[in-house]
């Protein structure tokens, strides 16, 4: 299978990013509800400019979010993934593991000495794939969500961006 190809959003990647959200939404990794067919994939929170997309074969099959955990200056040096998916039929592809990299990087090259996520407790292979790309558990909120009648911890992750990379 081709490597993905790792490159910025634009506007025009609202509709194919909408379908993604919309295929791939499931409670195994969002707190929040599935989204409308006729909800924005682009918001003021969450811009074009706050998104990297894979490719592949000139397909967008993934995106991750990169933005701030909080609105507060004294927390500018450090970026969150705020949200990561990959279409089902790119996943083994390495889609994904490109897309977390391309975020650290992005986040190194805007300035940022840490990153950051939130990850669902029974989300196993996320969880796996951010471990194996040097993010550490970083604290739990057990039982914080209740999906789907089930109560599910919040796991948050990060890494230090300074020093080798």
């Amino acid at each position: 299978m081709p490597v993905a190809h790792i490159r910025p959003a634009g506007p025009e990647d609202e509709q194919p990013l909408r379908r993604l959200d919309r295929e791939t939404w499931s409670y195994q990794h969002a707190v929040s509800p599935r989204p409308g067919p006729d909800d924005p994939f682009f918001t003021e929170r969450a811009g074009p400019e706050d998104h990297l997309v894979a490719e592949l074969d000139g397909a967008v099959v993934g995106y991750v979010r990169l933005g701030f955990p909080t609105p507060l200056a004294s927390n500018r040096h450090v970026r969150q993934i705020r949200g990561l998916a990959v279409a089902e039929a790119a996943r083994g592809a390495g889609a994904g593991r490109a897309l977390v990299r391309a975020a650290v990087e992005e986040a190194r090259r805007l300035g940022a000495r840490r990153i950051t996520l939130r990850v669902l407790g029974h989300n196993t292979a996320a969880r796996k794939l951010y471990e194996s790309e040097g993010f550490m558990v970083e604290g739990v909120q057990p039982e914080e969500f209740c999906l789907d009648g089930r109560y599910v911890d919040d796991v948050m992750m990060g890494r230090p961006l300074t020093g080798p990379a």
